[in-house]
């Protein structure tokens, strides 16, 4: 036996291979990308990028119904984008089994929402397990193929950003060797969801909820751990970590399964204790159904309803005192978000800014336009919703007002949600500007491919979407595709298309500066000369990090390990301070 530091995502990734799964898909997502991305090493498994999460699940869905072993990953989010196939697949089942990664984000350490899917679970009726470490990200992986095939159900297995990232020892199993030849099989009253055929597997869904909570009672992913006091503690996943730090001598009833809930062990277990509690992170999930049940338990009365938890956290919920933890925040640098170096957004803000436009922004990136000095964004929701605002703002403003929205969305985010709210804008003759940010990849989640990148999961050539010609398909007669460096035209397109009264596309097209293509222009850094700087900062206000301010000399200075040579900073100055570096700069 091998055994290997991984994290959850490794794990997750590991366990799909050795549970003999042969399909892979997903939309990239934080705290889940780095499933995808280590799944590809694992030739046997066929991973792509899908443009949203609800065709990374109908892909799935297709692979388990020829009879495939199939694993779909997407952060919290990315479910409720899935929902519609998914609450329909409880119905249906499966053939092959299916298993759905969410990765939940408490703390919003890369999201718009703190939401906890396990609610997810009981309203589709699917069951959910939680794994506590990467060992079980593993090992659940594989259990869920087992239980998806076992009780004819897709399984969701629920991490966390801690699960996700953290690494802990894995022991590595094999792939089997007898794995099935997929091929089709009909079964139209099992798979097509007439209501007359729907109706009857609502039934056979209610039935298996009851079996599985009724299995679970008595699989050891269930597990309690014995300690010496009486006080009784039920938790799960990431939670059972720090329970064990704080309560190292507390019982504690450990849940694999988190729903169905093993109501009968917990009813045993509960009968044992005077004080019990339930610690879990985010809603009152366990909570509420215990309480149901009759059981009085401590909870989120002590412990908050928001964020994660940490030994700390739970330590003064339950006996108001902090466990003392080294502070080491001092030492540390501050690195506010931003925007990169040479990124090819940041003058088309600048610009917006300028314009005094009204932004309805998206998920990506660009949300980082929101940041001052920039200040450019002013509504952000969800994938997507950036052009659907805009035409929902446009219909209740004046013919003048109107003409200051301007929707941005960023190439990938279009293909994910945002073809559709650009039909809905022409089809219903809307006044509003939409500048799709094409930087050519999925950049904010670490740089995946998406279909206008010309490359797949893999790195293999692919057809590029060409977006221009999608956004004239649905009907855009004003379509604009410019250079963001060029920031004279930059500013006079998005003014002419800001007074246009009807809709209208600019595309920006430049790649992220961090992709890896051997293709990318070169840049020379810059530099500032001092004689001609005036120190008035128009410079600053691109919020650009590799632009720094002597505040000694009252001059700005430019670092150039980091500068990418865009030169927007050097159409920005009145001055011409700013100029390429030379052998003697």
């Amino acid at each position: 036996m091998k055994k290997v530091l991984l994290s959850g995502n490794e794990a997750i990734a590991r366990g799909s291979y050795e549970a003999g799964a042969l399909v892979a898909c997903a939309y990239p997502g934080t705290p889940s990308t780095e499933i995808l991305e280590n799944i590809i090493q694992y030739k046997e498994i066929d991973a792509s990028w899908a443009p949203n999460e609800k065709v990374a699940l109908e892909v799935g869905i297709g692979a388990c119904f020829g009879g495939a072993r199939a694993l779909v990953t997407m952060k919290h989010v990315g479910v409720n984008v899935a929902a519609d196939p998914l609450f329909t697949l409880s119905y249906t089942g499966v053939r092959g089994g299916l298993v759905l990664v969410t990765a939940d984000d408490p703390e919003l350490h890369s999201s718009q929402n703190e939401q906890d899917n396990r609610n997810f679970a009981k309203f589709a009726k699917v069951p959910m397990l939680e794994p506590a470490d990467s060992q079980e990200a593993l090992e659940y992986t594989k259990l869920a193929f087992e239980i998806s095939e076992q009780f004819d159900t897709p399984v969701f297995l629920r991490t966390t950003t801690r699960i996700s990232h953290s690494k802990s020892a894995v022991i590595l199993g094999e792939r089997p060797t007898d794995i099935p030849e997929p091929k089709l099989a009909r079964d139209p009253a099992k798979l097509v969801m007439l209501p007359g055929n729907a109706r009857k597997r609502h039934q056979i869904v209610e039935q298996r909820t009851l079996d599985l909570e009724k299995w679970s009672c008595q699989q050891a992913f269930n597990q309690i751990d014995k300690g010496a006091e009486e006080v009784g503690v039920i938790t799960s996943g990431v939670s059972y970590q720090y329970v064990k730090e704080v309560l190292p001598d507390a019982d504690v009833l450990k849940i694999g399964m988190v729903y169905p809930l093993p109501k009968q062990l917990i009813r045993d277990f509960a009968a044992n204790y005077k004080t019990l509690y339930v610690i879990e992170e985010l809603d009152p999930f366990i909570e509420e159904q215990v309480l149901a049940m009759g059981i009085k338990v401590i909870g989120k009365d002590k412990l908050s309803i928001c964020g994660e938890l940490t030994p700390g956290r739970i330590q003064q919920g339950l006996f108001g005192k902090n466990i003392p933890e080294e502070d080491t925040s001092a030492d540390l640098p501050q690195r506010p978000p931003n925007m990169c170096p040479g990124c090819p957004h940041r003058g088309v803000f600048m610009e917006l800014s300028r314009a005094k436009a009204y932004v309805t922004g998206d998920i990506g990136c660009y949300t980082l336009g929101f940041m001052p000095p920039l200040s450019a964004m002013d509504t952000c929701i969800c994938m997507g919703a950036s052009i659907g605002n805009a035409t929902g703002i446009s219909k209740v403003l004046s013919d003048e007002e109107q003409r200051k929205v301007v929707a941005v969305i960023g190439d990938s985010t279009f293909l994910h949600t945002g073809i559709n709210g650009l039909m809905d804008m022409v089809y219903n003759q809307s006044t509003a500007t939409v500048i799709i940010l094409d930087n050519r990849i999925t950049a904010m989640t670490g740089r995946q491919e998406n279909p206008t990148s010309g490359f797949t999961l893999n790195k293999l050539e692919a057809p590029r979407v060409d977006i221009e010609q999608l956004c004239k398909a649905v009907g855009v007669k004003h379509v604009k595709v410019i250079d963001p460096y060029n920031i004279a035209l930059t500013r006079k397109t998005i003014r002419e298309e800001m007074a246009r009264p009807e809709t209208s596309v600019i595309i920006t097209t430049r790649p992220c500066i961090l992709v890896p293509r051997d293709n990318l222009e070169r840049r020379t850094p810059l530099f500032v000369d001092h004689d001609k700087c005036t120190g008035c900062k128009a410079c600053l206000r691109l919020g650009c990090p590799a632009i720094t301010w002597d505040e000694e000399n009252k001059k700005s200075n430019i670092d150039k390990i980091i500068c990418t040579g865009c030169k927007v900073c050097q159409q920005t100055c009145g001055f011409d301070a700013f100029q390429e570096c030379g052998d003697n700069s």
